[in-house]
């Protein structure tokens, strides 16, 4: 991929358009064809709180960079059909060698992000649009930096979007929360929140394509829009959409600093074993698909 541009490579490997399948004689109703379901890899930033001349996406854990285990959460996991990697233009080369190197089959593309979170995000979103992804397609938008996203998160997503257009892992906070504001050169609490309704978000963050698309669309028209996150857009621009709550975990922490490092690697064992199943597990459910030709005379 290091020789070819974005483009090319894209339009070898387009998002999937599932076809409806063809009519049947049997009597009973079809059913719908499945959707796309496309992985947005964020791994633009450069987080000043860590090291700018050694990005955290890039650090090894396990012996395995941080873009790299998040990358496999999506790989193989069988149920996403597609995944777009957004990376800092200073280390796009870097992340292309190592895409290549693990052969990463679902990855159809690596572009340049840009200067804050919500302008990679725009990116992905455009360049799906132009290779026409279908407006009803899964979309999960997740931050390279949390590595160690479990399965039954990406799952839960991918479930929540049958029943509503926008979704978000989250986990409930353990901690009181206190609504604040400013008196003078001191913030005082001015609310506090029943702490049963509050939850800290992590991602990934699941929309219907045409959902996240509008809301960026009416965002990009307010001069003080900058949320950190992709549901903020929803919820700010789009109000009557409802964003259900998926199950997240304490293993999908977000490396900030270099002390997370040290916190997040008890976790790598594990998701190297489950990797491991879920890879076998998409092996075999490839290889049942394959038709039975053992009668139809081909070798």
């Amino acid at each position: 991929m290091c020789e070819e541009s974005q483009e090319s490579r894209y339009a070898q490997e387009p998002v999937q358009q599932t076809q409806a399948p063809a009519a049947q004689p049997e009597p009973h109703a079809a059913r719908p064809a499945p959707v796309p379901v496309v992985a947005v890899v964020l791994a633009a930033g450069f987080g000043t709180r860590f090291d700018v001349r050694n990005p955290k996406q890039l650090v090894a854990v396990a012996n395995k960079p941080v873009v790299c285990w998040s990358i496999e959460a999506f790989e193989y996991n069988p149920r996403i059909t597609d995944i777009i990697v957004v990376t800092n233009p200073q280390v796009r080369g870097e992340v292309e060698r190592l895409v290549d190197e693990a052969g990463y089959e679902k990855v159809r593309t690596i572009i340049d992000g840009g200067a804050e979170r919500v302008d990679s995000t725009e990116s992905a979103l455009q360049m799906l649009a132009d290779f026409g992804i279908p407006q009803d397609a899964k979309v999960l938008i997740h931050d390279s930096v949390r590595p160690f996203v479990e399965r039954s998160s990406i799952d839960g997503c991918i479930d929540a979007l049958d029943e509503f257009d926008a979704a978000t892992v989250a986990i409930p906070s353990t901690d009181t929360i206190v609504v604040t504001e400013d008196l003078g050169d001191r913030k005082v609490v001015h609310a506090v929140p029943d702490r049963g309704n509050m939850f800290r978000a992590q991602t990934p963050q699941a929309f219907r394509f045409a959902t996240i698309r509008h809301a960026y669309e009416l965002a990009s028209q307010d001069p003080d829009f900058h949320p950190t996150d992709d549901t903020r857009v929803v919820v700010d621009y789009l109000p009557d959409t409802r964003v259900a709550i998926v199950a997240g975990s304490e293993s999908n922490m977000k490396i900030t600093t270099h002390d997370d490092l040290d916190m997040i690697k008890r976790f790598a064992f594990e998701a190297t074993r489950q990797r491991a199943a879920d890879r076998v597990h998409g092996m075999t459910s490839a290889l049942s698909e394959v038709p039975d030709t053992s009668e139809s005379g081909l070798d």
